[in-house]
């Protein structure tokens, strides 16, 4: 059996972040998610662009990572917003009425 992978590219432009995420989100990777966005926000960032491009999967351990992710970001004035979501993502997001906040 092998464990769920995700690699988690960030790259900064003064005040902006774009963190890339390539691999699965679900409860053993989403802490490292959490952690990335976390540190952004810790780090003085104020836009937030999640590229999901090459994400193959993402469970609603996913989904709440992103939420509280984006009610933190509001609290502080910075956005978060997810970009090129999976059809499966998508439907997640949809289905949940999150698209509205996170796209």
């Amino acid at each position: 059996m092998t464990l769920p992978q995700l690699n988690i590219y960030r790259h900064d432009r003064g005040t902006r972040a774009l963190i890339t995420l390539a691999g699965e989100i679900d409860p053993v990777t989403a802490p490292q998610v959490r952690t990335a966005l976390e540190r952004c926000l810790y780090d003085g960032i104020t836009a937030i662009d999640v590229d999901l491009t090459t994400v193959d999967l993402c469970d609603t351990s996913g989904l709440r990572v992103f939420l509280d992710a984006s009610r933190h970001a509001a609290e502080t004035h910075t956005s978060l917003r997810l970009h090129y979501p999976s059809p499966q993502t998508a439907r997640l997001l949809a289905d949940t009425g999150s698209d509205r906040a996170l796209l």
